[in-house]
């Protein structure tokens, strides 16, 4: 079953908002500590101002006792919209309250210390508690008091919630407007993707030509790989186009000369005759066979273009390939041999195709030159190159037609024993491995030197 093909612009929204809803948890967390931080630091300020206020206004009566007046300001500035209850307590020398409710919880403050802060439970609702411990002086000594003053917390909880409730719709609608923005950006970015593929769709199948619509730079490797999938199916077609053309040109006379062959042994009136015209018709098959086998050559030549290559020994090979050619250039008549340096030749090159190149050398050399020739397969170390070279003492090719030689279904002394393939496939073989080649008269201007000159590798 086929997947739906999922969407960019989804997917880079969905992970907008599940990141930016994950930091916004975190950030909201963090405001809240912070809203709650600044809430209890502002009214314990005021607390704190409260409790100095009333601690201020103590003083000794007649029998040295704490005296004290609780003044209506100080009480006053804790009121808030809130509608808090404010509570307050003072206390003499120890087990002494002089006045204000004697179950308020007491902080533990230091005498002339800073106030002393802690959150309590009073009459069933939460306070917050500040104590400040100070003495009245008699002249000679002090006598300590602590003054307590405590507020139920609804203001403090209230601003903490404003604060947050303001963050989190800040926070909303920053991400209502990011998946806004990203909506518009990657509906704009994409646009280069969508002109990419109403290009190729408006192509006509024919045109197998490079891409060139722009795109951005993340989209390039992508373009590239297209172009280099349309440059391999553009050789792929071309090459089966050139193999069905070449069959079609060539297959058609062999396969003309076994239908004529057959219809002259079906009307021969002996069996000589007809003995005689079958054998014809066998050696056109036997010739639209040579000719199909180099056909399919040159197209595993076009289906390696572009492919790596190996690193080869061509010293070691070419040896090997001419044993391989030895026993059938004896029944030939000729005198087949190999001539190399010492050491390594190593050049890089698929093994089957590169003897595939060997053997078309050598058999066109057999085929063209005759009995009691000499053919020698030579490799040497040139300017910093590797030579192949298949050279013969037979008749040879004039200067004027060799470059023709080269050309497909060309056809040199021996007019219908060849296929004219051999040497185009042999060329197109070394265009592959970056190699070229060429076409000379043979030692003391006799005979004909086919040479492949490959670059030397380092591996």
């Amino acid at each position: 079953m086929l997947r739906r093909p999922s969407s960019i612009r989804r997917r880079l929204l969905v992970w907008l908002l599940v990141a930016t809803a994950a930091f916004g948890m975190l950030a909201l967390i963090d405001t809240w500590r912070e809203a709650h931080r600044m809430a209890n630091a502002l009214a314990d300020r005021v607390l704190a101002g409260s409790a100095l206020v009333i601690a201020e206004r103590a003083s000794l009566d007649e029998d040295g006792q704490i005296a004290i007046e609780i003044p209506y300001g100080a009480l006053e500035m804790l009121s808030s919209a809130a509608e808090d209850r404010v509570f307050y307590r003072v206390d003499g020398p120890p087990g002494h309250v002089v006045t204000g409710y004697e179950d308020l919880p007491v902080s533990r403050a230091v005498q002339g210390g800073e106030p002393a802060f802690s959150d309590g439970i009073f009459r069933g609702e939460p306070v917050r508690v500040a104590s400040l411990a100070r003495g009245a002086s008699t002249g000679i000594d002090e006598v300590p008091f602590v003054v307590t003053v405590a507020e139920t917390t609804k203001a403090r909880v209230e601003l903490t919630q404003a604060i947050l409730m303001r963050s989190a719709v800040r926070l909303a609608l920053m991400i209502l407007g990011a998946a806004l923005i990203v909506g518009i950006a990657v509906t704009v970015s994409l646009r280069p993707l969508h002109r990419l593929g109403e290009a190729i769709a408006e192509r006509s199948p024919d045109d197998l030509g490079p891409v060139e619509t722009p795109v951005p730079s993340e989209v390039r490797d992508l373009v590239g790989t297209i172009n280099l999938f349309m440059l391999r199916l553009k050789s792929a077609l071309d090459g089966l186009r050139n193999f069905t053309g070449n069959a079609a040109h060539q297959l058609r006379t062999p396969l003309a000369v076994v239908r004529t062959q057959l219809a002259l042994a079906a009307r021969a009136s002996s069996l000589a005759e007809a003995q005689a015209a079958a054998a014809k018709g066998d050696a056109a098959v036997a010739h639209a066979e040579r000719i199909l086998a180099q056909l399919l050559l040159l197209a595993r030549v076009d289906a390696a273009s572009g492919q790596a290559h190996e690193a080869l020994d061509l010293a070691a090979f070419a040896r090997a390939q001419t044993a391989e050619q030895v026993p059938r250039a004896a029944e030939a008549g000729i005198d087949l041999g190999y001539e190399g340096e010492d050491g390594p030749l190593i050049i890089r090159a698929e093994p089957l195709l590169l003897g595939e190149a060997l053997q078309n050398l050598i058999s066109n050399a057999l085929l063209h030159t005759g009995r009691g020739t000499v053919v020698t397969v030579r490799t040497r170390r040139e300017a910093g190159g590797a030579i192949l070279e298949v050279e013969d003492d037979g008749p040879g090719v004039p200067a004027e037609a060799r470059g023709a030689a080269i050309s497909r279904f060309a056809r040199g002394r021996t007019q219908g024993r060849g296929t004219g393939l051999g040497l185009p496939v042999v060329e197109e073989i070394a265009r592959l491995f970056g190699a070229t080649l060429s076409l000379g008269q043979g030692q003391n201007g006799r005979g004909l030197c086919a040479r492949l000159r490959f670059a030397v590798s380092g591996a």
